[in-house]
């Protein structure tokens, strides 16, 4: 149940992203092929966060140091750009227009994903019977 929410937190994220950013769009013609996108790309945009981010982080671990996690920002939009890619090789109708929309466009889900995750539980924590 925890990864649904993830999921929809997610694609309610990407989709104030491509509200708020210029550059990053969602055109899928229906506001049922949207809604179906958003969650597409929202859950390739979560396995390239859980399988290759980890992976750069550890290999770029010497960077992360010497710029004090900045750079953090740069490999976001990076893994944005590949979403992308990905999204467009799968002929999803999403589109970022190059790395500053990347760039901004990963610092706005960042932001909205976790304000939406302070209001949605991943687990529902209940008392047993």
């Amino acid at each position: 149940m925890g990864i649904l929410i993830r999921l929809v937190v997610n694609a309610v994220a990407l989709w104030v992203t491509t509200l708020v950013v210029p550059g990053i769009d969602v055109t899928g013609g229906s506001a049922g092929r949207n809604v179906l996108t958003l969650l597409a790309v929202a859950l390739i945009f979560g396995i390239v966060n859980a399988v290759i981010k980890p992976i750069v982080k550890v290999v770029g671990c010497i960077f992360y140091i010497l710029t004090l996690g900045l750079i953090a920002l740069v490999v976001n939009a990076l893994l944005f750009l590949l979403t992308d890619w990905l999204a467009s090789a799968l002929n999803l109708p999403f589109h970022v227009d190059g790395f500053w929309p990347a760039f901004w466009g990963a610092i706005v889900m960042a932001i909205v994903g976790w304000a939406i995750s302070l209001a949605v539980p991943d687990r529902w924590e209940g008392t047993r019977a």
